[in-house]
């Protein structure tokens, strides 16, 4: 039986849906427990955060999973700025992984955001899970963080071709990834009880966001 797949804007009537959703995505994934779904929580008030691609996907209109874009910057060495995007979390529920559901959700947000005029993303994240979208190393469009380091994880995708002229940049993310975890802790605790505990995942992740490219 065909699945109807529907990808809309969230509304508020989501907001707990969605946070359940990221956390049992993201619990012990990273790190024993998660804080994504606090992320959530404090993102969407954020003025760098961006209704206009904060998304949901549908399948037989129950939602499986979300996207979340902000504001980001590259700035150039004599200063001049460009606004950029980056997205995260985005998630999908483990039971509809590996269906395609991330690819659906991924493509249709490139195309609401080359929409809304922008051309290019900065993600951290796995490379497994991106080169094949279309993202490649910072390295490879001179992008990098302050000290010129180039994080193995941090990852580049153009929405227009050749938007970026081999300029230097320096990327800066929005302050909201900065939380405060003793408050994403307290928020977490009234939430049904998960069990903390390691997976393999999280030393794939200590690598993949400790590497640095020379």
């Amino acid at each position: 039986m065909n699945k109807i797949i529907k990808i809309r804007n969230e509304e508020e009537a989501d907001y707990q849906r969605v946070e359940e959703i990221t956390r049992k995505s993201f619990w012990n994934l990273y790190i024993p427990g998660c804080n994504e779904h606090y992320l959530v929580h404090v993102m969407r008030a954020h003025e760098d955060f961006l209704s206009e691609l904060d998304l949901v996907i549908e399948v037989d209109n129950q939602i499986i999973g979300n996207i979340m874009y902000t504001k980001a910057k590259l700035i150039d060495e004599s200063g001049a700025e460009k606004d950029i995007l980056t997205f995260g979390p985005i998630c999908i529920l483990p039971e509809y992984q590996r269906e395609g559901y991330g690819k659906i959700l991924l493509e249709y947000s490139f195309e609401q955001a080359v929409a809304l005029g922008y051309d290019v993303i900065v993600i951290f994240g796995n490379p497994n899970n991106y080169v094949s979208r279309g993202f490649k190393s910072c390295k490879k469009y001179n992008i990098c963080l302050e000290n010129d380091i180039y994080p193995s994880a941090m990852m580049v995708k153009e929405l227009k071709p050749a938007v970026l002229d081999g300029r230097k940049w320096v990327y800066r993310q929005s302050p909201v990834f900065e939380i405060d975890e003793q408050e994403a802790e307290r928020f977490d605790a009234v939430l049904e009880r998960l069990e903390k505990k390691y997976q393999p995942s999280q030393e794939e992740f200590f690598i993949h966001s400790h590497s640095m490219i020379q």
